[in-house]
Protein backbone atom coordinates (compact mmCIF):
# COMPACT_ATOMS: atom_id res chain seq x y z
CA UNK A 1 0.00 0.00 0.00
CA UNK A 2 1.66 3.44 -1.00
CA UNK A 3 1.34 5.98 1.80
CA UNK A 4 -1.52 7.74 -0.49
CA UNK A 5 -3.57 5.17 0.04
CA UNK A 6 -2.58 4.78 3.27
CA UNK A 7 -3.44 8.37 4.30
CA UNK A 8 -6.68 8.98 7.02
CA UNK A 9 -8.90 11.88 6.13
CA UNK A 10 -9.77 14.47 8.47
CA UNK A 11 -12.12 14.21 10.49
CA UNK A 12 -15.14 17.02 10.88
CA UNK A 13 -15.46 18.05 14.16
CA UNK A 14 -18.63 16.44 14.98
CA UNK A 15 -17.15 13.23 14.14
CA UNK A 16 -14.47 13.58 16.61
CA UNK A 17 -16.86 14.13 19.25
CA UNK A 18 -18.68 11.01 18.54
CA UNK A 19 -15.67 9.07 18.15
CA UNK A 20 -14.53 10.33 21.36
CA UNK A 21 -17.73 9.58 23.25
CA UNK A 22 -17.87 6.07 21.60
CA UNK A 23 -14.37 5.74 23.07
CA UNK A 24 -15.31 6.75 26.54
CA UNK A 25 -18.34 4.98 26.86
CA UNK A 26 -16.19 1.34 27.72
CA UNK A 27 -14.44 3.33 30.49
CA UNK A 28 -14.83 3.08 34.13
CA UNK A 29 -17.56 6.45 35.18
CA UNK A 30 -15.08 8.98 36.73
CA UNK A 31 -18.18 10.60 38.78
CA UNK A 32 -20.58 8.75 40.68
CA UNK A 33 -19.04 7.96 43.79
CA UNK A 34 -19.35 4.16 41.93
CA UNK A 35 -15.44 3.72 40.87
CA UNK A 36 -13.48 2.70 44.29
CA UNK A 37 -9.75 3.14 42.83
CA UNK A 38 -7.72 5.01 40.26
CA UNK A 39 -10.15 7.87 40.96
CA UNK A 40 -11.46 10.75 42.99
CA UNK A 41 -14.56 12.06 43.35
CA UNK A 42 -15.48 15.18 45.32
CA UNK A 43 -19.35 15.09 43.94
CA UNK A 44 -19.02 18.98 43.48
CA UNK A 45 -20.28 19.43 39.96
CA UNK A 46 -19.26 23.26 40.15
CA UNK A 47 -16.24 22.48 41.52
CA UNK A 48 -15.01 20.02 38.91
CA UNK A 49 -16.60 22.52 36.11
CA UNK A 50 -14.49 25.24 37.56
CA UNK A 51 -10.99 23.02 37.33
CA UNK A 52 -11.41 21.86 33.73
CA UNK A 53 -12.17 25.41 32.75
CA UNK A 54 -8.78 26.35 33.99
CA UNK A 55 -7.36 23.05 32.28
CA UNK A 56 -8.16 24.40 29.11
CA UNK A 57 -7.38 28.25 29.87
CA UNK A 58 -4.17 26.74 30.76
CA UNK A 59 -3.31 24.08 28.73
CA UNK A 60 -0.96 25.62 26.54
CA UNK A 61 0.87 27.10 29.04
CA UNK A 62 4.71 25.61 29.68
CA UNK A 63 6.19 25.31 33.19
CA UNK A 64 9.64 24.54 31.34
CA UNK A 65 10.45 28.26 32.16
CA UNK A 66 8.81 29.98 35.06
CA UNK A 67 9.83 33.43 33.89
CA UNK A 68 7.89 33.30 30.73
CA UNK A 69 4.53 32.08 32.51
CA UNK A 70 5.08 33.59 36.06
CA UNK A 71 1.36 32.70 35.89
CA UNK A 72 2.31 28.68 37.10
CA UNK A 73 4.70 29.59 39.33
CA UNK A 74 2.54 31.72 41.68
CA UNK A 75 0.11 28.69 41.27
CA UNK A 76 2.31 26.67 42.32
CA UNK A 77 3.64 28.24 45.22
CA UNK A 78 0.64 29.22 46.40
CA UNK A 79 -0.14 25.33 46.04
CA UNK A 80 3.11 24.51 48.05
CA UNK A 81 2.49 26.88 50.55
CA UNK A 82 -1.14 25.63 50.97
CA UNK A 83 0.32 22.21 51.68
CA UNK A 84 3.08 23.31 53.93
CA UNK A 85 0.01 24.66 56.41
CA UNK A 86 -1.73 21.48 56.68
CA UNK A 87 1.29 19.37 57.24
CA UNK A 88 2.92 21.78 60.18
CA UNK A 89 5.82 22.94 57.32
CA UNK A 90 8.35 24.95 59.14
CA UNK A 91 9.94 28.28 58.25
CA UNK A 92 11.33 27.98 55.22
CA UNK A 93 10.33 24.63 53.88
CA UNK A 94 10.21 24.44 50.26
CA UNK A 95 8.39 21.95 47.83
CA UNK A 96 8.11 21.22 43.66
CA UNK A 97 4.67 20.31 41.87
CA UNK A 98 5.40 16.95 40.25
CA UNK A 99 3.17 15.06 37.35
CA UNK A 100 1.79 12.50 40.33
CA UNK A 101 2.66 10.07 43.25
CA UNK A 102 5.42 8.53 41.82
CA UNK A 103 7.36 11.30 40.36
CA UNK A 104 7.58 12.28 43.78
CA UNK A 105 8.63 9.12 45.17
CA UNK A 106 11.51 9.03 42.68
CA UNK A 107 12.35 13.08 43.25
CA UNK A 108 12.39 12.22 46.88
CA UNK A 109 14.57 8.98 46.16
CA UNK A 110 16.86 10.64 44.37
CA UNK A 111 17.04 14.17 46.49
CA UNK A 112 18.15 11.28 49.17
CA UNK A 113 20.82 9.73 46.83
CA UNK A 114 22.26 13.16 45.53
CA UNK A 115 22.49 14.40 49.65
CA UNK A 116 24.80 11.50 50.59
CA UNK A 117 27.35 11.46 47.66
CA UNK A 118 29.82 9.90 50.13
CA UNK A 119 27.75 6.59 50.50
CA UNK A 120 28.70 4.46 47.33
CA UNK A 121 26.23 1.53 47.12
CA UNK A 122 23.10 4.11 48.66
CA UNK A 123 20.29 2.04 49.94
CA UNK A 124 16.85 2.91 51.70
CA UNK A 125 15.12 1.23 54.24
CA UNK A 126 10.89 0.70 53.94
CA UNK A 127 8.25 -1.44 55.32
CA UNK A 128 7.06 -4.12 52.60
CA UNK A 129 3.78 -2.23 52.82
CA UNK A 130 5.58 0.54 50.95
CA UNK A 131 3.99 1.75 47.72
CA UNK A 132 5.77 0.25 44.33
CA UNK A 133 7.07 3.64 43.50
CA UNK A 134 10.04 2.98 46.06
CA UNK A 135 11.08 -0.10 43.81
CA UNK A 136 10.78 1.86 40.82
CA UNK A 137 12.73 4.42 42.45
CA UNK A 138 15.41 2.10 43.27
CA UNK A 139 15.36 0.40 39.77
CA UNK A 140 15.65 3.59 38.29
CA UNK A 141 17.90 5.10 40.52
CA UNK A 142 20.31 2.15 41.61
CA UNK A 143 19.38 3.06 45.10
CA UNK A 144 19.08 -0.14 47.19
CA UNK A 145 15.53 -0.96 48.40
CA UNK A 146 16.01 -3.19 52.10
CA UNK A 147 12.56 -4.41 52.87
CA UNK A 148 11.55 -5.04 56.07
CA UNK A 149 8.50 -7.16 57.44
CA UNK A 150 5.50 -5.05 58.90
CA UNK A 151 3.53 -6.20 61.97
CA UNK A 152 1.98 -9.52 60.97
CA UNK A 153 -1.41 -7.81 63.40
CA UNK A 154 -1.44 -4.36 62.40
CA UNK A 155 0.30 -4.13 59.05
CA UNK A 156 1.96 -1.26 60.42
CA UNK A 157 5.59 -0.53 59.86
CA UNK A 158 7.86 -2.30 62.50
CA UNK A 159 10.09 0.79 63.73
CA UNK A 160 12.59 -2.13 65.33
CA UNK A 161 13.22 -3.87 62.65
CA UNK A 162 13.71 -1.33 60.37
CA UNK A 163 16.41 0.57 62.63
CA UNK A 164 18.23 -2.71 62.84
CA UNK A 165 18.35 -2.60 58.81
CA UNK A 166 19.79 0.97 58.85
CA UNK A 167 23.57 0.48 58.05
CA UNK A 168 26.14 2.86 56.64
CA UNK A 169 24.49 2.43 53.20
CA UNK A 170 21.17 4.08 54.27
CA UNK A 171 20.05 7.44 52.75
CA UNK A 172 16.41 7.44 53.45
CA UNK A 173 13.84 6.22 55.38
CA UNK A 174 10.56 5.68 54.39
CA UNK A 175 6.96 5.42 56.22
CA UNK A 176 3.70 5.91 54.86
CA UNK A 177 0.47 7.72 56.05
CA UNK A 178 -1.49 5.85 54.89
CA UNK A 179 -0.06 2.85 53.40
CA UNK A 180 -2.08 2.46 49.73
CA UNK A 181 -2.64 -1.47 50.33
CA UNK A 182 -4.01 -1.65 53.87
CA UNK A 183 -5.26 1.72 54.70
CA UNK A 184 -3.20 2.16 58.00
CA UNK A 185 -0.78 5.01 59.35
CA UNK A 186 2.78 3.88 60.24
CA UNK A 187 4.64 4.42 63.42
CA UNK A 188 5.54 7.83 61.76
CA UNK A 189 7.22 9.26 65.18
CA UNK A 190 9.19 6.09 66.00
CA UNK A 191 10.63 5.62 62.21
CA UNK A 192 11.17 9.59 62.26
CA UNK A 193 13.50 9.09 65.11
CA UNK A 194 15.27 6.01 63.77
CA UNK A 195 16.23 8.26 61.03
CA UNK A 196 17.19 11.01 62.66
CA UNK A 197 19.35 9.16 64.99
CA UNK A 198 21.56 7.91 61.97
CA UNK A 199 21.30 11.62 60.74
CA UNK A 200 19.69 10.71 57.52
CA UNK A 201 16.50 11.47 56.06
CA UNK A 202 12.90 10.07 56.11
CA UNK A 203 10.47 10.71 53.68
CA UNK A 204 6.49 10.30 54.44
CA UNK A 205 4.59 8.92 51.98
CA UNK A 206 1.24 10.33 52.45
CA UNK A 207 0.49 10.78 48.57
CA UNK A 208 -2.93 9.46 49.30
CA UNK A 209 -3.59 10.38 53.05
CA UNK A 210 -2.27 14.10 53.16
CA UNK A 211 -5.18 15.92 52.03
CA UNK A 212 -7.72 13.95 53.81
CA UNK A 213 -5.79 13.22 57.59
CA UNK A 214 -4.92 16.73 58.42
CA UNK A 215 -8.81 16.81 58.49
CA UNK A 216 -9.05 13.67 61.01
CA UNK A 217 -9.08 13.41 64.56
CA UNK A 218 -5.64 10.85 63.59
CA UNK A 219 -4.01 10.25 66.93
CA UNK A 220 -0.38 10.14 65.79
CA UNK A 221 1.81 12.57 64.16
CA UNK A 222 2.80 12.31 61.15
CA UNK A 223 3.92 15.71 59.64
CA UNK A 224 6.68 17.78 59.62
CA UNK A 225 5.90 17.93 63.44
CA UNK A 226 8.03 15.52 64.08
CA UNK A 227 12.05 16.79 63.67
CA UNK A 228 12.63 13.75 61.77
CA UNK A 229 10.39 14.07 58.55
CA UNK A 230 12.55 15.54 55.96
CA UNK A 231 10.01 15.28 52.87
CA UNK A 232 6.04 14.27 52.34
CA UNK A 233 4.41 14.18 49.16
CA UNK A 234 1.06 14.56 48.86
CA UNK A 235 -1.03 14.21 45.63
CA UNK A 236 -3.79 16.87 44.89
CA UNK A 237 -5.02 14.69 42.46
CA UNK A 238 -6.71 12.33 44.73
CA UNK A 239 -8.27 13.87 47.74
CA UNK A 240 -7.90 17.58 46.70
CA UNK A 241 -9.82 16.01 43.98
CA UNK A 242 -8.46 18.02 41.20
CA UNK A 243 -7.74 16.98 37.56
CA UNK A 244 -5.04 14.20 36.67
CA UNK A 245 -1.79 15.12 37.69
CA UNK A 246 -0.55 17.21 40.05
CA UNK A 247 1.19 16.33 43.19
CA UNK A 248 3.72 17.56 45.55
CA UNK A 249 6.53 17.10 47.33
CA UNK A 250 8.02 19.07 50.44
CA UNK A 251 11.49 19.42 52.01
CA UNK A 252 11.86 21.05 54.91
CA UNK A 253 14.51 23.18 53.55
CA UNK A 254 16.05 24.07 50.39
CA UNK A 255 19.90 22.23 51.16
CA UNK A 256 17.12 19.07 50.89
CA UNK A 257 15.70 19.74 47.71
CA UNK A 258 18.74 20.83 46.17
CA UNK A 259 19.40 17.11 44.88
CA UNK A 260 16.44 16.84 42.65
CA UNK A 261 16.97 20.02 40.87
CA UNK A 262 19.06 19.87 37.63
CA UNK A 263 20.63 22.29 35.40
CA UNK A 264 22.70 21.49 32.14
CA UNK A 265 24.72 24.34 30.26
CA UNK A 266 27.11 22.09 28.27
CA UNK A 267 25.10 22.00 25.24
CA UNK A 268 24.28 24.48 22.57
CA UNK A 269 20.92 25.37 23.11
CA UNK A 270 19.03 27.14 26.19
CA UNK A 271 20.56 26.21 29.68
CA UNK A 272 18.25 23.66 30.35
CA UNK A 273 16.80 23.99 34.20
CA UNK A 274 14.31 21.74 35.84
CA UNK A 275 12.87 21.42 39.58
CA UNK A 276 11.26 17.88 38.57
CA UNK A 277 11.77 14.94 36.26
CA UNK A 278 9.69 16.75 33.58
CA UNK A 279 10.61 19.41 31.24
CA UNK A 280 8.13 20.71 29.25
CA UNK A 281 5.18 20.95 31.81
CA UNK A 282 1.33 21.83 30.79
CA UNK A 283 0.02 24.31 33.08
CA UNK A 284 -3.50 22.70 32.56
CA UNK A 285 -3.11 20.42 35.76
CA UNK A 286 -1.50 22.66 37.84
CA UNK A 287 -4.33 25.71 36.99
CA UNK A 288 -6.83 23.18 37.90
CA UNK A 289 -5.70 22.18 41.11
CA UNK A 290 -5.28 25.70 42.18
CA UNK A 291 -8.98 26.61 40.83
CA UNK A 292 -10.17 24.04 42.86
CA UNK A 293 -8.15 24.11 46.07
CA UNK A 294 -9.12 27.55 46.24
CA UNK A 295 -12.81 26.98 45.45
CA UNK A 296 -13.23 24.05 48.13
CA UNK A 297 -11.22 25.72 50.69
CA UNK A 298 -10.23 24.37 54.32
CA UNK A 299 -13.69 24.07 55.63
CA UNK A 300 -14.84 22.40 52.28
CA UNK A 301 -11.93 20.06 52.74
CA UNK A 302 -12.64 19.35 56.39
CA UNK A 303 -16.44 18.30 55.56
CA UNK A 304 -15.16 16.20 52.06
CA UNK A 305 -12.63 14.53 54.59
CA UNK A 306 -15.30 13.76 57.26
CA UNK A 307 -18.03 12.15 54.46
CA UNK A 308 -15.57 10.18 53.07
CA UNK A 309 -14.20 8.76 56.66
CA UNK A 310 -17.52 8.13 57.62
CA UNK A 311 -18.32 5.97 54.33
CA UNK A 312 -15.26 4.24 54.97
CA UNK A 313 -16.37 3.51 59.21
CA UNK A 314 -20.17 2.57 57.51
CA UNK A 315 -18.77 0.27 55.41
CA UNK A 316 -16.42 -0.95 57.21
CA UNK A 317 -19.51 -2.08 60.17
CA UNK A 318 -21.66 -3.67 56.97
CA UNK A 319 -19.07 -5.98 56.14
CA UNK A 320 -19.53 -7.48 59.52
CA UNK A 321 -22.76 -8.19 58.40
CA UNK A 322 -21.84 -10.26 55.40
CA UNK A 323 -21.16 -13.77 55.62
CA UNK A 324 -17.57 -14.51 53.53
CA UNK A 325 -16.45 -11.07 54.05
CA UNK A 326 -14.30 -9.54 56.78
CA UNK A 327 -12.44 -6.66 57.23
CA UNK A 328 -8.39 -7.18 56.83
CA UNK A 329 -7.63 -4.40 59.23
CA UNK A 330 -9.21 -1.27 61.30
CA UNK A 331 -8.51 1.38 58.54
CA UNK A 332 -7.20 5.03 59.60
CA UNK A 333 -8.23 6.72 56.99
CA UNK A 334 -10.66 5.93 53.61
CA UNK A 335 -9.14 3.35 52.80
CA UNK A 336 -10.27 -0.43 53.36
CA UNK A 337 -9.11 -4.13 52.57
CA UNK A 338 -11.50 -6.97 52.81
CA UNK A 339 -10.78 -10.27 53.13
CA UNK A 340 -12.73 -13.46 52.16
CA UNK A 341 -13.17 -16.31 54.68
CA UNK A 342 -12.74 -19.21 51.91
CA UNK A 343 -16.16 -20.05 51.41
CA UNK A 344 -15.67 -17.31 48.35
CA UNK A 345 -12.95 -15.57 46.98
CA UNK A 346 -12.51 -11.75 46.23
CA UNK A 347 -11.82 -12.20 42.70
CA UNK A 348 -15.19 -13.30 42.08
CA UNK A 349 -16.86 -10.76 44.40
CA UNK A 350 -15.00 -8.02 42.02
CA UNK A 351 -16.64 -9.50 39.21
CA UNK A 352 -19.67 -9.73 40.55
CA UNK A 353 -19.82 -6.04 41.63
CA UNK A 354 -19.06 -5.29 38.31
CA UNK A 355 -21.77 -6.69 36.82
CA UNK A 356 -24.05 -4.84 39.78
CA UNK A 357 -21.88 -1.35 38.62
CA UNK A 358 -19.26 -0.99 41.22
CA UNK A 359 -15.55 -1.14 40.84
CA UNK A 360 -13.61 -2.10 43.19
CA UNK A 361 -9.80 -3.51 42.94
CA UNK A 362 -8.96 -7.30 44.05
CA UNK A 363 -5.20 -7.55 45.16
CA UNK A 364 -2.88 -10.24 45.16
CA UNK A 365 -1.53 -12.29 48.15
CA UNK A 366 1.99 -11.07 49.49
CA UNK A 367 3.41 -12.93 52.13
CA UNK A 368 1.42 -13.95 54.52
CA UNK A 369 -1.69 -11.32 53.44
CA UNK A 370 -4.41 -13.20 51.71
CA UNK A 371 -5.62 -12.14 48.59
CA UNK A 372 -7.92 -8.58 49.46
CA UNK A 373 -10.46 -6.30 48.04
CA UNK A 374 -9.55 -2.74 47.91
CA UNK A 375 -11.73 0.41 48.24
CA UNK A 376 -10.86 3.58 48.12
CA UNK A 377 -13.59 5.92 49.29
CA UNK A 378 -14.30 8.80 48.04
CA UNK A 379 -16.51 11.72 49.31
CA UNK A 380 -19.08 11.14 46.42
CA UNK A 381 -19.55 7.43 47.19
CA UNK A 382 -20.95 8.46 51.01
CA UNK A 383 -25.04 9.04 50.10
CA UNK A 384 -24.56 5.81 48.38
CA UNK A 385 -22.93 3.48 51.16
CA UNK A 386 -26.57 1.44 51.94
CA UNK A 387 -26.44 0.56 47.65
CA UNK A 388 -23.11 -0.20 47.75
CA UNK A 389 -23.51 -2.56 51.36
CA UNK A 390 -26.78 -4.14 48.88
CA UNK A 391 -24.59 -4.49 45.98
CA UNK A 392 -21.53 -6.34 48.31
CA UNK A 393 -23.80 -8.49 49.70
CA UNK A 394 -25.50 -9.79 46.70
CA UNK A 395 -21.84 -10.38 45.05
CA UNK A 396 -20.42 -12.19 47.88
CA UNK A 397 -23.48 -14.01 48.24
CA UNK A 398 -22.82 -15.07 44.28
CA UNK A 399 -19.58 -15.76 45.04
CA UNK A 400 -20.83 -17.95 47.63
CA UNK A 401 -22.72 -19.88 45.78
CA UNK A 402 -20.29 -20.37 42.95
CA UNK A 403 -17.85 -21.49 45.42
CA UNK A 404 -14.07 -20.69 45.63
CA UNK A 405 -12.98 -20.12 41.72
CA UNK A 406 -10.00 -22.46 41.26
CA UNK A 407 -6.79 -22.75 38.43
CA UNK A 408 -6.82 -25.13 35.88
CA UNK A 409 -4.34 -27.85 37.20
CA UNK A 410 -2.72 -28.37 33.31
CA UNK A 411 -2.76 -24.36 33.12
CA UNK A 412 -0.82 -23.87 36.44
CA UNK A 413 1.44 -26.76 36.09
CA UNK A 414 2.68 -24.67 32.23
CA UNK A 415 2.94 -21.40 34.23
CA UNK A 416 5.11 -23.02 37.06
CA UNK A 417 7.45 -24.19 34.63
CA UNK A 418 8.31 -21.09 33.18
CA UNK A 419 11.20 -19.31 33.81
CA UNK A 420 10.56 -15.15 34.37
CA UNK A 421 13.82 -14.70 33.20
CA UNK A 422 13.50 -16.20 29.52
CA UNK A 423 10.02 -15.66 28.80
CA UNK A 424 10.04 -13.72 25.42
CA UNK A 425 7.06 -13.03 23.01
CA UNK A 426 6.37 -15.83 21.24
CA UNK A 427 6.41 -17.96 24.82
CA UNK A 428 3.76 -15.54 26.39
CA UNK A 429 2.06 -15.83 22.85
CA UNK A 430 1.48 -19.79 23.27
CA UNK A 431 1.05 -19.19 26.93
CA UNK A 432 -2.25 -16.52 26.12
CA UNK A 433 -3.27 -19.32 23.82
CA UNK A 434 -3.13 -22.08 26.16
CA UNK A 435 -4.80 -19.63 28.56
CA UNK A 436 -7.66 -19.05 25.92
CA UNK A 437 -6.97 -15.16 25.87
CA UNK A 438 -5.94 -15.13 23.17
CA UNK A 439 -7.67 -13.28 19.96
CA UNK A 440 -8.16 -14.62 16.20
CA UNK A 441 -5.40 -12.61 15.46
CA UNK A 442 -2.88 -13.94 18.43
CA UNK A 443 -3.59 -10.40 19.82
CA UNK A 444 -4.70 -10.36 23.87
CA UNK A 445 -8.45 -11.10 24.38
CA UNK A 446 -9.11 -10.35 27.96
CA UNK A 447 -12.80 -11.99 29.40
CA UNK A 448 -15.61 -10.11 30.72
CA UNK A 449 -14.52 -11.81 34.11
CA UNK A 450 -11.28 -11.68 34.95
CA UNK A 451 -11.61 -13.78 38.21
CA UNK A 452 -10.13 -16.87 36.76
CA UNK A 453 -7.45 -14.40 35.31
CA UNK A 454 -6.43 -13.32 38.32
CA UNK A 455 -6.85 -16.32 40.52
CA UNK A 456 -4.21 -17.17 38.36
CA UNK A 457 -1.60 -14.74 39.10
CA UNK A 458 -2.16 -14.85 42.68
CA UNK A 459 -0.62 -18.49 42.26
CA UNK A 460 2.18 -16.93 40.45
CA UNK A 461 5.30 -16.17 42.88
CA UNK A 462 6.08 -12.14 42.32
CA UNK A 463 8.59 -11.97 39.75
CA UNK A 464 6.29 -14.71 37.03
CA UNK A 465 4.06 -12.26 37.30
CA UNK A 466 5.42 -9.38 36.59
CA UNK A 467 7.19 -11.22 34.06
CA UNK A 468 3.36 -12.35 33.00
CA UNK A 469 2.08 -8.79 33.56
CA UNK A 470 4.61 -7.28 31.76
CA UNK A 471 3.08 -9.70 28.70
CA UNK A 472 -0.15 -8.70 28.84
CA UNK A 473 1.00 -4.62 29.04
CA UNK A 474 3.24 -5.44 25.60
CA UNK A 475 0.16 -7.05 23.94
CA UNK A 476 -1.97 -4.09 25.18
CA UNK A 477 -0.27 -1.07 24.33
CA UNK A 478 0.43 -1.89 19.98
CA UNK A 479 -1.10 0.27 17.25
CA UNK A 480 -3.94 -1.73 15.83
CA UNK A 481 -4.31 -1.82 11.85
CA UNK A 482 -6.05 1.05 10.27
Amino acid sequence: MNEASDARAAMSADEVRATLDALRAADLPVHGGRTLAYVYDSGLADADALGLEALAMFAGANGLDPTAFPSLLRMENDLVASAGRILDAPDGFVGSATSGGTESILLAVLAAREGAPHVSDPSMVLPTSAHAAFLKAAKYLGVRAVLVDVDPTTLRADPEAMAAAVDDTTVLVVASAPSYAHGVVDPVPEVAAVASGRGIRCHVDACIGGWVLPHLDHPHPWTFALEGVTSISVDLHKYAYTCKGVSLLLHRNPALRRGHLFASADWPGYTMLNATMQSTRSGGPLAAAWAVTRTIGDAGYARLAGEARQATLAIARGVADIDGLDVLVTPDSTLLALVADGSCDVFTVADEMLARGWFTQPQMAFRDVPPTLHLTLSAATAPSVPDFLEALAQATEAARAAGPVSVDPALAGLVAAIDPTTLDDAGFGRLLGAAGLAGDDGSLALPERMAPVNALLDACPPALREALLLGVLDRLSRPTPS
